[in-house]
């Protein structure tokens, strides 16, 4: 059972990538509570591995955060967009690979306390390169680094994605991967 019955919500902002709301709900005792939600259209997130099994990354400068973060390649859905569809269009977007085979490996909420954001998490192999189609205002840089490395790049903090942490770590475990060198 619900713990909760919504009774109104009312759109406070909508933009391009988000709207905010606010949710007029009841408690199952009857005490009203309101609820601040962002909504968004949700996104991909891609593990691409190499044939040596390196894992491409990418290097963004991120404005909300104002610095260069170390991410896996991930984008946006487009309204009513397939999640396998903007996978291989996010993929070949920020590092120019295709890759032959995919794999669908779940998803998860960014933060379900006040965003509706699902990030569907995608295992990318059997790469071929090729050129990269950034959007006019994203600043990116790729990176490939050995499987080992990348998590060793996550023990030493130069990793501060969530999307990237969780991205890596459930593709560890669906791979039975190991996540230091032996």
């Amino acid at each position: 059972m619900n713990p909760e019955h919504i009774l109104t919500e009312k759109t406070i902002y909508s933009g391009k990538m988000l709207t905010f709301s606010v949710r007029e709900a009841q408690l199952t005792d009857g005490t009203p509570v309101n609820r601040e939600i962002v909504s968004t259209k949700g996104a991909v997130v891609i593990v691409a591995l190499t044939a040596d099994n390196s894992v491409r990354l990418v290097r963004q400068f991120r404005a909300a955060a104002q610095k260069w973060i170390v991410e896996l390649p991930a984008g946006t859905l487009n309204a009513d967009e397939d999640p396998a569809v903007a996978a291989p269009r996010e993929l070949a977007e920020e590092t120019g690979d295709h890759a032959a085979r995919w794999e669908y490996l779940g998803g998860f909420y960014t933060a379900p306390g006040i965003l509706t954001e699902f990030l569907h998490l995608y295992l990318a192999r059997d790469l071929t390169p090729g050129p990269t189609e950034f959007d006019f205002d994203e600043h990116i840089e790729n990176i490939t680094v050995p499987w080992t490395e990348a998590f060793a790049m996550i023990r030493r903090g130069e990793v501060e994605d969530a999307k990237t942490i969780a991205g890596l770590t459930r593709a560890a475990l669906h791979l039975n991967l190991p996540i230091t060198e032996a």
